[in-house]
């Protein structure tokens, strides 16, 4: 999650976050130390995440694959198809935040540089970056936070839900697609692009490299990965800012501390509270699959999917996977849903893109029932709740 900013709103936040955990830790000592225990570890291993994406981004290595992308894509369908590719392994291995943050201005370049619309890649990487979050612990901070009962390792969440996020991600696009298909037809007449041919600083590639392929490996393998993965984000980070490449105010802004600081405190107040009180949890215990999935969505839209998941899972959640459908995809039916949303309008402008949250509310309406859909009678089928 890319926290950036430590401005009046990051610091109101922080202060927020402070008080309500000050206070959850007064009231209730107990039920906050057992909501810290649960939280820290998705904060931890999301910033780990975000230093790695620092570094693959700082390297060049998303730029290369928006070249290729543009250079290799001879139709807007083709494009469209390379970016969903894309877009799902960055979300899946690095984060959704990550992925909206970095990836958006590549896929608006590599549209532009087609000569098509930028618009099916642009609200693709939104919609898809939420639909993709499901298949990994790291994917998204919501499945660590409802994880922390479940004590799977990466590689057995993924078997587990990897046939639901193949679905989701598959009906979002395919919404994505119809939606903007007259964008998507072969058209506008212009070659593309040679490939680029600015030097390339072939240790830091490699150093990307190296990171993604460590954390994705640590992510799958390990039980508890955060401390792992969070090292290997700060020797990569380490490596470049020693070479001079990565400034450490650059580091501070994507993590952006105030707001992290009281990110984790809301999150622990919140499950504080919902360790106290038991409504939300008997509430969820009498919905099935689908009930929970639409209240968990609802709760996204209502107060930010983060807040929700410290809420809904501070005590064991009788249908945690269909909970996570709903806070993972959910959050693609309108702004409130997810921080990603914020971070994509920034990456986006700062690409020189006009986003309209209108319209990408509009896909999400129609991409994220069926995506949730999809995704819950898969794992209702396979008998997973």
């Amino acid at each position: 999650m890319r926290f950036g900013g430590g401005g009046r709103g990051g610091w109101a936040l922080a202060g927020a976050g402070v008080l309500g955990a000050t206070l959850a830790a007064t009231f209730d000592g107990t039920g906050a130390g057992s909501a810290a225990d649960q939280d820290w570890p998705p904060f931890v291993l999301v910033s780990g995440l975000l230093l790695v994406g620092l570094v693959a981004d700082e390297s060049g290595l998303f730029a290369a694959a928006g070249h290729a992308l543009a250079r290799l894509s001879r139709s807007g369908a083709v494009l469209f198809t390379g970016s969903v590719v894309l877009v799902a392994g960055v979300t899946s291995v690095l984060n959704l935040d990550t992925s909206v943050a970095f990836l958006t201005p590549v896929l608006v370049y590599a549209a532009r540089r087609r000569g098509g619309s930028e618009a099916p890649l642009l609200y693709g990487c939104l919609l898809l970056s939420n639909a993709a979050s499901l298949l990994l612990p790291g994917s998204n901070l919501t499945n660590l936070i409802v994880l922390g009962h479940l004590h799977l390792s990466g590689g057995r969440f993924l078997g587990k839900v990897a046939p639901a996020w193949l679905v989701s991600v598959l009906l979002t696009a395919g919404v994505v697609a119809w939606v903007e298909r007259r964008s998507l037809r072969t058209a506008p007449g212009v070659e593309p692009a040679p490939a680029a041919t600015e030097d390339r600083d072939g240790p830091a590639f490699a150093l990307a490299l190296a990171a993604v392929v460590a954390v994705a490996a640590l992510v799958l393998v390990l039980r508890s990965p955060a401390l792992p993965v969070a090292a290997v984000g700060v020797v990569a980070v380490g490596a470049r800012m020693v070479a001079g490449k990565a400034p450490l105010t650059r580091v501070l802004d994507l993590l952006g501390l105030p707001v992290l600081v009281g990110l984790f405190g809301v999150a622990v107040a919140l499950g504080t509270l919902g360790r106290s009180w038991s409504a939300p949890t008997t509430a969820l215990s009498h919905l099935d699959a689908w009930g929970t999935a639409a209240v968990a969505a609802a709760a996204s839209v209502v107060c930010n999917n983060l807040p929700a998941a410290s809420l809904l899972a501070a005590r064991v959640p009788p249908r945690p996977f269909a909970l996570l459908v709903g806070l993972d995809i959910g959050p693609n039916l309108f702004v409130t849903g997810s921080l990603a949303w914020i971070l994509w309008l920034r990456a986006a402008a700062g690409a020189g893109a006009a986003p309209s949250i209108a319209r990408a509310t509009r896909l999400g309406l129609v991409a994220a029932p069926l995506a949730m859909g999809g995704a819950l009678g898969v794992l209702v089928l396979a008998g997973i709740r």
